[in-house]
């Protein structure tokens, strides 16, 4: 799931102190990372939900389909069912917001929902990725219906990922953890990134702008 990096429509909280150009450059960058992660990693099948145009930032091999309306839940159930036919329901949905991610880390999670269907009880495995926020950042399914999944979830909440994990439970699922990670929502999320990732793509954007809203050094402003 992702939206086009636009100014003034993304990473609205890290405004100010950044500009909305900053926030968008950001954003893009996250994006870019992200998106080059899932295409290294080994899924079968590849495909981003967006809300708006594609652009630089989309690798080859990625397929793009349009969001639904309404509620994020809606937008997450709608891009599950659309897929469907492909996937079988089956496979894993991030999101845009941690641009830590590596394909290594993402072939682990697809291993352990592979590893979750050949449970000796026959009981299917759900994934969820907790953030440090209290949602999530990546949830995995087994085929489940996934307005099931959603409808009702509150989302973009600091109870979203506890919610997230009382649902898949309810549902049948057991629940398998993903590592937790940091979204980049403010400006404390993004430094904490930028340390954990410093040479990626959003860390060069994230260093321009936090350089930017630091000012001139002692030294410049002399000269």
């Amino acid at each position: 799931m992702a939206k086009a990096p636009v100014p003034g429509t993304v990473k609205t909280r890290l405004c100010p102190p950044c500009t909305p150009e900053e926030a968008a450059a950001i954003a893009e960058a996250a994006l870019a990372d992200t998106l080059h992660a899932v295409a290294a990693c080994g899924a079968d099948y590849k495909v981003v939900a967006l809300d708006g145009q594609p652009g630089p930032w989309l690798p080859p091999g990625i397929d793009v389909i349009g969001q639904h309306e309404g509620p994020f839940e809606d937008r997450l159930a709608g891009a599950w069912a659309d897929i469907r036919s492909a996937t079988g329901g089956w496979g894993i949905q991030i999101g845009m917001d941690t641009p830590q991610i590596t394909a290594a880390l993402l072939d682990a999670q697809l291993a352990s929902l592979r590893a979750g269907a050949e449970r000796a009880d026959g009981r299917p495995t759900g994934l969820l990725g907790r953030a440090t926020d209290g949602g999530w950042w990546l949830v995995g399914l087994p085929g489940t219906d996934p307005h099931l999944v959603f409808a009702g979830v509150p989302m973009s909440t600091p109870s979203t990922g506890v919610a997230q994990a009382r649902r898949l439970r309810a549902l049948g699922l057991n629940v398998a953890g993903a590592p937790e990670l940091r979204d980049v929502d403010t400006v404390d999320d993004l430094r904490a990134v930028i340390a954990a990732v410093p040479d990626s793509r959003v860390g060069a954007a994230g260093r321009a702008a936090l350089a930017r809203i630091a000012g001139p050094t002692a030294n410049e402003r002399v000269a």
